[in-house]
């Protein structure tokens, strides 16, 4: 089985996550996404997959999310990539491994 985790080592669930994956006996391929995040390509491809929206995947609490407006619910899509560009921060890592119904 090939698993790969877009991992945060400062966010706990992401944490949590990554040791339940090892746990199951996988060792996942780890991107540590501030340091390398994903494409804006990749990014695309990966929420039409899990079925989200750009906002689904916003990260509200200790980031610029009030300071850059992007509570607006008039800013489109790509505005709100080129924040996850800009602010990798943004993008919460818990919906890459939530399963969608």
């Amino acid at each position: 089985m090939d698993v790969v985790i877009y991992h945060n080592p400062a966010c706990g669930t992401s944490r949590n996550t990554l040791g339940l994956i090892r746990n199951a006996g996988v060792e996942p391929h780890v991107i540590e996404y501030l340091k390398t995040p994903p494409t804006r390509v990749l990014l695309k491809q990966l929420l039409d997959r899990a079925g989200l929206t750009v906002r689904e995947i916003l990260r509200e609490k200790g980031t610029s999310f009030a300071e850059l407006g992007l509570d607006d619910a008039s800013l489109s899509d790509e505005a709100l990539f080129d924040a996850i560009e800009a602010h990798p921060i943004l993008m919460n890592a818990r919906w890459s491994f939530l399963p969608r119904a």
